[in-house]
């Protein structure tokens, strides 16, 4: 049954906020289908966002950990309970096929559960005495955090940020993106009412007005953003006059590196596939560059190429689609004009894949994939990140070259080895330049939440993920007493 749409308002200071401008969001698959509309804030909706998160922080932040993870369990649960009416409602607001719009809703559920696990560590300290006397290393809470989350995979993300900054004691003003934000928000409702009264603040709206005002605030300590490389550069600029703490995880342009000890076996092309184009390729670490050694340059690209001809393009709730709609028209744009680009080179652009039975291209925000070949890593197409179903395959003659291709790039998230050796694809990947280098594997779930992840270069400030990502959302505090002096 058709979710019927609906509108979402704000949560602030333990009440629903609505405001007079609205915005109606449509369909990715069908242009024409309003799934819903959402309120848009202000600055002033920020301003009370904030005071009352700055308000509420005293208390929340002496709760005991056990207590502040009592509230994520609730909230997994929540989506576990609501499952099938929350994965709906995700496939139209963003595009995403049935069976990932529910993985990423099971995986947010998860990342709940995880955090709540980890509240001892923060009753751990480091008591340390020696000849000068004793030192006591604890960790506090940091106060406000501002949370920005993307449209790609918005409740996953938004939990993957949101978990490890309550759990630790702080107080959360959370922007969902205004491509996706439906599903989030309801799910933050629910959570933002259990939890004390401005503990968790959402306010909606664009970047430019809710976005700007969330990161400048002088009573917000701490940012955590994941987006663009050009917006975390500008969020930086200016949170920078008030000296705040970052989280950031920004653009990725992955390479996957295939060695000439790797059979190109069905194995192997099915795990690329999925490594590619899951989710149309709008994944921030997808792989988007394949290098391929030029002893098995041909194989690798006449079987890749054939089993992206298999990819069925269409709406996510069509059982025969295996690839849904790019989510926005703005990042369509993007994909069409790095491929109008490359057309113009010598590049052989390959397109595959065909749409399901009674869709067409202007339905939705469809492409069809695309396989590309004779490139060099100059191209456009192979440095910038595409984001999209299309990916361009480049030969390599030594292994040093392939090394030297990867880190050619001003990203530095993640990458992959593929070999049959995999001792060698370890030596390998500790001479890449990202965050995450995997062997033999490269897809959506290759980062567990208990794996540590973020980005070398402009990909990205700190780490999610893990203890890692909790300790990123406290102070560490040395209590201190000398004897020696």
């Amino acid at each position: 049954m058709k979710v019927m749409p609906l509108t979402e308002d704000m949560f602030i200071n333990g009440k629903v906020v609505s405001a007079e401008d609205k915005m109606k969001l449509y369909n990715p698959a069908q242009l024409d289908e309003v799934v819903g509309e959402i309120t848009m804030g202000t600055k002033e909706h920020v301003d009370q966002a904030v005071e009352a998160a700055y308000e509420a922080w005293g208390d929340w932040s002496q709760y005991a950990p056990e207590k502040r993870a009592s509230y994520l369990k609730s909230t997994a649960n929540y989506i576990e309970q609501n499952l099938e009416s929350l994965t709906e409602l995700l496939v139209l607001e963003n595009g995403k096929l049935l069976s990932e719009a529910r993985s990423e809703l099971l995986a947010a559920a998860n990342v709940l559960k995880y955090y709540s696990g980890l509240a001892n560590e923060l009753d751990k300290e480091e008591v340390i005495e020696n000849e000068q006397g004793k030192m006591i290393l604890t960790r506090q809470p940091m106060g406000v955090v501002s949370i920005i989350v993307p449209w790609n995979y918005p409740v996953l993300l938004g939990f993957m940020m949101a978990s490890p900054a309550l759990l630790a004691g702080n107080t959360v003003v959370l922007k969902p993106s205004t491509y996706s934000p439906l599903t989030l928000t309801r799910i933050l409702h629910h959570m933002a009412g259990e939890l004390p009264k401005g503990a968790l603040n959402v306010v909606l709206g664009s970047g430019s007005k809710v976005g700007s005002a969330m990161t400048a605030h002088e009573k917000v300590r701490k940012i955590t953003f994941t987006g663009s490389t050009e917006i975390g550069s500008e969020i930086i600029a200016e949170a920078a006059k008030t000296i705040k703490n970052f989280s950031m995880e920004l653009g990725g342009n992955d390479a996957a590196i295939i060695l000439s000890d790797k059979n190109i076996d069905d194995d192997l092309i099915n795990r690329m596939i999925k490594g590619v184009f899951t989710y149309s390729g709008q994944i921030c670490y997808a792989i988007k560059r394949i290098y391929v050694s030029k002893d098995n340059y041909d194989e690798f690209v006449s079987k890749f190429t054939a089993a992206a001809d298999r990819l069925r393009v269409g709406p996510g709730l069509n059982s025969e689609s295996t690839l849904g709609p790019i989510n926005n028209k703005a990042q369509l744009d993007v994909i069409q004009q790095l491929l109008e680009k490359v057309e113009k080179t010598n590049a052989k652009v390959t397109t595959v894949g065909q749409f399901v039975e009674g869709v067409s291209a202007d339905q939705g925000n469809y492409i069809l994939p695309r396989v590309i070949t004779n490139v060099t890593n100059d191209d456009d197409i192979v440095k910038k990140e595409q984001f999209g179903p299309i990916i361009p395959i480049v030969p390599f003659e030594t292994e040093e070259e392939a090394i030297a291709f990867a880190n050619d790039t001003e990203f530095g998230l993640g990458n992959s080895v593929w070999t049959s050796d995999e001792e060698k694809g370890f030596e390998l990947a500790r001479k890449l330049q990202s965050g995450s280098v995997f062997v033999n594997i490269h897809q959506v779930g290759a980062s567990a939440v208990n794996m540590p992840f973020g980005g070398f270069k402009q990909s990205g400030i700190g780490r999610g993920h893990g203890v890692e990502g909790l300790y990123e959302h406290t102070e560490l505090q040395a209590l201190i007493r000398r004897t020696d002096m």
